[in-house]
């Protein structure tokens, strides 16, 4: 594991705190100088679509210093800016969150002192994006429900799709909702097709909350 991935787990597990969290904060203020940025996540899919669209700019954000960590849930929020914001580390911050999530992540940010009153405006120029619904939604719209099926197609899943869409519960209601909910179905899919998603993504089409995540970063 790199210093990045370790300064990633220290991090984590100090925000987790018990037993370990004194050696993890030892180790992630060792380790801090070798980061320029810290983006702070809800789950492990938006750090896979992150880290894959940068890599499709060509960009190698572990080389320059940039650590995407997923914060577990967007309630830990609050944890993750205590660690590595004013109160902690002190490092730059930036984020993603859904639009349900957002008041989470504004009451925080301005607990901590980074900001008042935070807008919608406010939290981008801060660095903190907001995916309308979310990132699967984002997505599905950038590609279209017929460009995500062909990457589920291509993903060899498209039976179990059928499958899916065939349940009562989902009959009726419109093939953006069926693939985004297909999506959170199993563990591990939301970060599959974020890679495989973005790996299909036409660059003119980056939704708005990625692009200008990655341009300040």
């Amino acid at each position: 594991m790199d210093e990045l991935g370790r300064f990633n787990r220290a991090a984590v597990t100090w925000a987790a705190g018990g037993a370990e969290s004194d050696a993890a904060a030892a180790q992630a203020r060792e380790l801090a100088g070798g980061v320029r940025t810290v983006v702070l996540v809800e789950g492990s899919s938006d750090r896979v679509a992150i880290e894959a669209l940068a890599t499709r700019h060509g960009r190698d954000l572990g080389a320059e210093g940039v650590a995407v960590v997923p914060l577990g849930g967007a309630m830990s929020i609050g944890r993750f800016l205590d660690v590595c914001g004013p109160p902690g580390l002190g490092l730059p911050l930036a984020g993603l969150c859904d639009i349900g999530e957002e008041r989470h992540f504004r009451r925080h940010l301005e607990r901590v002192g980074l900001g008042s009153g935070l807008t919608r405006a406010g939290l981008e120029t801060l660095g903190f994006q907001v995916c309308v619904a979310d990132l699967e939604d984002e997505l599905i719209r950038a590609l279209g429900a017929e460009g995500v099926q062909q990457v589920i197609e291509a993903q060899g899943e498209m039976r179990p799709f059928r499958t899916f869409q065939g349940q009562p519960a989902q009959r009726e209601r419109p093939v953006e909702h069926q693939l985004r909910r297909f999506m959170g179905t199993h563990s591990g899919r939301k970060a599959l097709y974020a890679q495989a998603l973005i790996a299909h993504l036409d660059l003119a089409r980056v939704p708005r909350p990625l692009e200008r995540l990655l341009t300040q970063v």
